[in-house]
């Protein structure tokens, strides 16, 4: 029963950092395209306002995708499932790095371009913002692929 409930979250997990990884993915692929096609205060205004709405929507998952793979972690160790738990102890570790880059770097730049898209007072350095948001990405979704994967590979191995 202990390795079904540690399937189950590991799967949870698996979703839950899914909706993280497919969102950093979407400003990389779509998103980053767009905005430079955009003048700076109309990429700002887009910027602060899918920051405002990500920003109050998407902890649900990130949240919710750190835990669960924590849970799936100690289920790991405490069914004696050693592969699983290294695979989860990865996992664990991508999405705190990931979270780490997220407070450090990506939220202040929310924070000034929510606060730019309320106000409609664009900053000065308007573009430098999100190019600093944007190369960011790579590390970001490095570190989310590392998490699904190594989800993907504690599920297999419990």
């Amino acid at each position: 029963m202990l390795i079904v409930t540690g399937q189950i979250i590991a799967i949870a997990a698996v979703l839950a950092n899914a909706i993280v990884y497919g969102t950093d993915v979407c400003a990389a692929v779509i998103t980053r395209s767009v905005n430079r096609k955009l003048d700076d205060a109309t990429m700002t205004v887009s910027a602060g306002w899918g920051h405002y709405y990500g920003d109050k929507r998407m902890p649900f998952a990130g949240i919710g995708g750190v835990i669960t793979a924590v849970l799936t972690l100690l289920i790991a160790l405490w069914a004696g499932q050693i592969g699983a738990a290294i695979a989860a102890g990865i996992t664990v570790t991508a999405l705190l790095s990931w979270l780490g880059v997220y407070v450090r770097v990506a939220k202040p730049i929310n924070t000034q371009q929510t606060a730019a898209a309320h106000s409609g007072v664009i900053p000065p350095d308007a573009r430098a913002l999100q190019d600093k948001w944007d190369s960011m990405l790579k590390y970001r979704i490095s570190l989310q692929a590392i998490a699904v994967a190594g989800l993907c590979a504690a599920l297999v191995l419990l």
